[in-house]
């Protein structure tokens, strides 16, 4: 499993004494913030307007509008619909400008990936409803542990670079914010099944009550998906639910949430070499071994289980015609394992006291996770004619137990299977304060202003590392200015400092990795006008100390990354919306890139080179999409989509060995509703064609010096179709 890597801890007392110290802090912080609130909500004169919408304010604190100096993107729930067959978060994203995803099994299902601007998922802040998303060990965020999530996304911004102060790790290439499902007024259903290439399948039934007396709304969502996957056994078996209830007064928004999924994938993370892909690009190692007849066989359980489940509780108050307030609680539970065939295993690797001579055996192993999240995210937000303020900030604590044991051995031995073979413990807390301000300085020129202190302080005890005890204090100044010149142009620039802790995998590497910081430079121009649209920007990404990923992947498929010392990107965002005909638009975007690292220093050889400036691993020069949409009838749209992504580097030393071609993929997407006046409101029929060139492409790979380079073919032609009943 993608979640697990491993650091023993051996000091109980340091865990112990941790937690009741931070549970304390965490009671205290809590009754503060619960004192201060209320405060300043009934304190105050009830407003008698009538809330409007109140649910953005959940994402009030972490979004950014047209008058930020930052580079961003907006899809709703409309545009994630159309395509929402199925696949993930981060393949619905693929259009977007800078993004490139991939997927493990091949289809979009199962495990998936996004970077955006070559900064890999680690690098991307996440937050649901302002609330952190990504594993606070890893930074990575798993998709497969929320599947068909994107059926209770009301609307998702994606702003790329540093972006604003948001809660949760640093975004080192992009953060997303997500916001759930505003609450209906009126009562609403809906039904959705979809079907596909390599078995695929969803079906997703919704509800709402609507507004119960104008005040209380109840809304849920029950999801099942399956897929074979394109490639061979990496099938998917996936359930998630989304359940909410929602107080609505007249200056008052309360919405109690909680969400989550089980996940059921079989391995496909291995990934496969040129000699295999060109025999057989659906091939999968994961699992094989030799029986004692010397045939080759294939475990049939060598999979990924895990189970998530999400509570958050938001409260937000509108104590004036100015203020508006936020106050959140979340509480994740994550538990789960990934199951193994191990042949031919060192019993002393494993714990395991062998009967005789026989110290080798083929062997299962388990390795689970069993974590706990939880923390408090507040913002208060002040808008006056010419002045726009939001306090915020956010603390949240990880507790996670790893643990390995073996289920099954061929040798006998004198140890009880079932027993640790390792027990490891982690720690972390995450607590940071912004204030940001947007001030109308003179008629056409607005000023931002963003200052925020992070606090993160991590614990852990590794037989490969020894102690990790590592407290982190980071200053994020951000500041620029948007400048109309007139009704239809507008020009920005901003400048964004950032830093970043290393994950779990960086410390396994070594013991000298360091943090890593950033500096971003953002220089935009935004034209609207009826029928023409268009975005761009130049950015400067400057880095100290980057970890940039080394090709590498370790044995659960996770990214191995290094210090990297001076590197820099560089590069040009375009993205336009023309409507060139009533029925006729075209929405094309660009990304014009150098990523390099600045005398990189290289030991593959066995003693250091200086390689003086090389390319950064991941990070392709030139990315282009398009969607070219066709409307012929108000019922009827009709997007053809195209993504090209060229060719790019696995390792940072320009070893050509080590590199993915370029590809240039089209899908064909069709979207059909008809309104009713009976029974259904509607009924929509979504039909969605990807890869219909049937290319062979490779999306991602790995490199593991020495000429070892893996690759991870994605399908060709293959289809989704789906139909949904509104009622």
């Amino acid at each position: 499993m993608k979640h697990f890597n491993q650091l023993s801890i051996t000091n109980y007392e340091l865990r112990t004494s941790s937690t009741i110290v931070s549970f304390r802090f965490s009671k205290i912080l809590f009754s503060f913030l619960f004192f201060l609130f209320s405060f300043l909500s009934f304190s105050q004169v009830k407003d008698t307007t009538k809330v409007n919408q109140l649910d953005e304010v959940l994402v009030s604190a972490v979004r950014v509008t047209a008058k930020t100096p930052v580079t961003f993107s907006n899809m709703s729930k409309e545009e994630l619909a159309v395509r929402n067959l199925g696949q993930d978060i981060p393949v619905l994203m693929n259009y977007l400008p800078s993004v490139i995803t991939t997927s493990d099994a091949g289809n979009g299902l199962g495990y998936t990936g996004i970077r955006v601007r070559g900064s890999d998922a680690t690098r991307v802040n996440v937050t649901i409803n302002g609330i952190p998303y990504n594993d606070s060990e890893s930074h990575g965020t798993y998709w497969v542990n929320m599947p068909d999530f994107a059926s209770s996304v009301e609307s998702l911004q994606l702003q790329r670079g540093v972006g604003t102060s948001t809660n949760g790790a640093g975004a080192f290439g992009a953060s997303l914010n997500m916001l759930t499902d505003n609450y209906a007024k009126k009562s609403t259903g809906e039904i959705s099944n979809s079907f596909g290439s390599f078995n695929t399948q969803k079906h997703t039934v919704k509800f709402s009550t609507g507004l119960m007396n104008d005040h209380f709304e109840i809304a849920g969502r029950l999801s099942a998906l399956k897929s074979d996957g394109y490639i061979d056994r990496a099938s998917s078996d996936l359930k998630s639910y989304f359940l909410q209830g929602t107080y609505v007064g007249k200056t008052t928004l309360i919405k109690a949430l909680t969400f989550g999924g089980t996940e059921k994938t079989y391995q496909a993370w291995n990934g496969i070499n040129a000699v295999k892909m060109a025999e057989d690009r659906t091939y999968n190692s994961a699992g094989e071994f030799t029986d004692e007849f010397g045939k080759t066989r294939y475990y049939n359980n060598e999979t990924d289980n895990y189970k998530q489940d999400h509570y958050q509780l938001h409260w937000n108050e509108k104590v004036s015609e100015n203020w508006n307030t936020n106050l959140a609680f979340h509480y994740t539970k994550g538990k789960g394992y990934y199951e193994n065939y191990k042949e031919n295993a060192a019993m002393s690797d494993y714990g395991l006291q062998p009967v005789g001579v026989v110290a080798a055996t083929d062997l299962i192993r388990q390795k689970w996770l069993d974590n706990d999240f939880y923390g408090t995210t507040f913002s208060a937000n002040y808008k006056a004619d010419k002045l726009d303020v939001i306090l915020g900030g956010g603390w949240n604590k990880y507790e996670g137990d790893h643990f390995g044991k073996v289920i099954w051995a061929r040798y006998a031995s004198q140890s009880e299977l079932g027993d640790h073979y390792y027990d490891d413990f982690s720690i972390k807390t995450d607590g940071n304060v912004f204030a940001k301000a947007n001030y109308q300085l003179l008629e056409k020129l607005s000023v931002y202003g963003d200052l925020q202190y992070r606090n993160v302080h991590y614990k852990a005890n590794s037989w490969e590392t020894g102690l990790v005890n590592d407290n982190f204090n980071f200053f994020n100044p951000k500041a620029g200015f948007t400048f109309d010149v007139n009704k239809q142009n507008v020009i920005y620039f901003s400048y964004a400092r950032a830093n970043r802790e290393p994950n779990r995998t960086d410390y396994e590497g070594g013991s000298n990795v360091k943090p890593e910081k950033l500096n971003d430079y953002e220089l935009g121009w935004r034209f609207k006008s009826s029928k023409f649209q268009v975005n761009s920007n130049l950015y400067y990404m400057k880095y100290k100390d980057q970890l940039v990923l080394t090709g590498e992947l370790d044995d659960v498929g996770s990214p191995i990354r290094k210090n990297s010392g001076d590197s820099y990107r560089l590069g040009l965002e375009v993205d336009a919306t023309i409507k060139f005909a009533k029925q006729w638009s075209i929405s094309p975007n660009f990304t014009l890139s150098s990523n390099k690292n600045v005398d990189f220093v290289s030991d593959a050889s066995g003693s250091l080179v200086n390689l003086g400036n090389t390319n950064i691993a991941y990070s392709p020069d030139f990315i282009a999409g398009n969607i070219l949409t066709f409307a012929p009838i108000v019922p009827l749209r009709i997007s053809w989509l195209s993504k090209f992504v060229s060719e790019q580097y696995l390792n940072n030393i320009d070893d050509a060995s080590g590199k993915l071609k370029d590809y240039f993929v089209n899908d064909l997407n069709a979207a059909y509703e008809i309104k009713m006046n009976s029974v259904f409101k509607s009924i929509g029929i979504n039909v969605l064609v990807n890869n219909i060139f049937n290319v062979d492409y490779v999306s991602n790979g790995a490199d593991y010096g020495g000429g070892y380079v893996y690759y991870f073919p994605q399908a060709g032609v293959n289809f989704l179709a789906g139909l949904t009943l509104k009622f």
